[in-house]
């Protein structure tokens, strides 16, 4: 078991995507079934629009903070971490979008596994601590 200190926030080992395509930067928690990531909404965001984090670009955080959890759970096994993709998203709600330089707090709970298809249940929120936008997704490791 190779546990680091929380927050992690050089993440570039934890998650397959790679710079600019990268919607987390820092590991806040982490438990078997719960994960939490923070981000902050830079100028140099592809998903940048009018000043605020598009739809897509907050769903990729979604995505990414689940990416989190499945790569650092490998990480403290010390085996490589797989790839995955999302598989289905459900019931997204998107109250308000964050805007330029504002950090976003995303948590996930994980419903279940099995066989490489997790169930989330996924919060984002803002600096007030305001939730922004929630959904469901299903995320599935690639063979």
């Amino acid at each position: 078991m190779m546990q680091q200190e929380l927050p992690i926030t050089d993440i570039s080992n934890l998650i397959p995507q790679k710079t600019p395509f990268v919607m987390v930067d820092t590991l806040m928690d982490f438990s078997s079934n719960h994960v939490v990531s923070s981000f902050k909404i830079s100028e140099k965001n592809l998903f940048l629009i009018n000043n605020s984090l598009s739809e897509s670009g907050l769903i990729e955080n979604m995505a990414q903070t689940v990416a989190l959890h499945t790569g650092y759970d490998f990480f403290i096994k010390n085996e490589q971490a797989p790839t995955g993709y999302i598989g289905s998203i459900k019931k997204v709600t998107i109250l308000k979008l964050p805007l330029l330089n504002e950090i976003i707090t995303t948590k996930v709970d994980i419903l279940y596994e099995f066989n490489g298809v997790t169930m989330v249940a996924v919060k984002v929120l803002n600096a007030k601590n305001e939730e922004i936008a929630s959904g469901e997704m299903k995320t599935v490791i690639a063979n």
